[in-house]
């Protein structure tokens, strides 16, 4: 088990403190489990009281004992209920809180009450923009662990080009993925910010299943194996010349990266070929502009417009009405970390040690889908890419 260093965590709180005080914020209150796991180093029910100067408190509730082992930072403490807190920050010194920030994106409605009664007269605000900003540049120890995720992946596309035959279901090969992927230590679980984000591994299926949509903000979507997960790989047998989609994010110690690959069992159709052909050309152009100082809207419409230029009006980045507006989406521990390379984002930039997936992809109904996906980040020496199993179309 891999602990994160006290030195990064005590890093990371003092980058949120000092935007807290740029934000005139006292205090910020995390309760979220991919936020506590950035901040604290360990998911336990608690909270972690962030003051605007001065140590965090991380207040745990089950398991306190766990907590104190997993987590570098020094002040780790039993709690009953949010009643407590004002009592605990006091005896710290900590003056009582006049502005408080939460995670407003994803924080029940119930937890925000709780709060409110515990602090009926402190206002309160929206600290995800700070927390998602601080989150959005990578150290060099979240940049190793991703490269550790990179190669697992890389593993689990090799066992593809090894299982993958005619007559076997998208959720058999699937399966097959998946134990892989667990043999070297995926935990399971992808993390995504958003309401209701569920995900497994990723997306594996076939053929015409490739093409159909789901309620996921993704380009790909596919059947899935019942309506209660629609989406990810169902019961339909794999045939020949047919797409093979393995979208997979690769997790170790919570940090994904992404990676598409496409296979097929004898060749595709020549639409789908130069569909793939084409997905490629467009990675090419974000890796020639990906510089510090570009907005992240205009890599989309660079990539974007060349997609139209390509003929791909309507069937880019989804089938037509289940389009999404953006090409690439950043990574950490969440799925959907800053920064979006997506439609309207003109004044965001680009900055060494951001990490990003980047995705074009093509759908076609009634045949299939193909694309490319990899994960990169912007060093002191120009792009990186992160995963590394070949682009090409793997022709089983």
């Amino acid at each position: 088990m891999r602990l994160t260093p006290a030195t990064e965590l005590e890093y990371r709180c003092k980058k949120l403190q000092d935007l807290m005080q740029t934000a005139d914020l006292d205090a910020v209150l995390i309760v979220q489990n991919a936020d506590l796991y950035y901040f604290t180093g360990t998911v336990q029910n608690g909270c972690l009281y962030v003051p605007a100067q001065g140590q965090p408190l991380y207040l745990v509730r089950r398991d306190q004992a766990r907590a104190r082992m997993e987590s570098g930072l020094k002040e780790v403490l039993s709690f009953s209920a949010p009643r407590d807190i004002p009592a605990i920050i006091s005896s710290y010194g900590y003056p009582e809180p006049k502005r408080i920030g939460l995670e407003f994106d994803v924080l029940p409605v119930v937890f925000l009450e709780r709060y409110r009664k515990v602090w009926p007269n402190v206002v309160f605000s929206d600290a995800t923009p700070l927390i998602r900003q601080v989150r959005m540049i990578k150290s060099h120890y979240e940049i190793h662990l991703m490269q550790d995720a990179a190669d697992q992946v890389h593993k689990i596309y090799e066992r593809a080009k090894e299982v993958i035959k005619v007559g076997m279901t998208d959720i058999e090969l699937a399966a097959e993925l998946e134990y892989t992927a667990r043999k070297h230590g995926h935990l399971g679980l992808i993390r995504m910010r958003v309401f209701n984000g569920e995900m497994f591994f990723g997306h594996t299926f076939s053929g015409i299943d490739s093409a159909v949509p789901a309620y996921t903000d993704t380009p790909f979507g596919g059947l899935g194996a019942s309506p209660c997960f629609g989406q990810g790989a169902g019961h339909k047998p794999i045939g020949p010349n047919e797409p093979i989609i393995m979208d997979f994010a690769g997790s170790i110690d919570g940090y994904l990266v992404d990676q598409t690959r496409i296979f097929s069992i004898g060749p595709l159709s020549a639409r789908l070929t130069q569909g793939f052909e084409d997905m490629l050309k467009v990675q090419e152009l974000m890796k020639e502009i990906a510089v510090p100082g570009i907005s992240w809207g205009e890599i989309y419409d660079r990539c974007h417009g060349l997609a139209m230029e390509l003929g791909y009006a309507d069937s880019f980045m989804g089938a037509p009405s289940s389009q999404v507006s953006f090409i690439g989406h950043g990574l950490g521990i969440e799925i959907d970390e800053y920064p979006f390379i997506a439609k309207g984002f003109k004044d965001q930039v680009m900055e060494i040690g951001m990490a990003w997936a980047f995705e074009p992809k093509v759908v076609f109904p009634g045949e299939g889908a193909v694309g490319i996906e990899n994960t990169f980040y912007l060093s002191n020496d120009g792009l990186k890419q992160l995963t590394r199993s070949d682009d090409a179309l793997v022709i089983l």
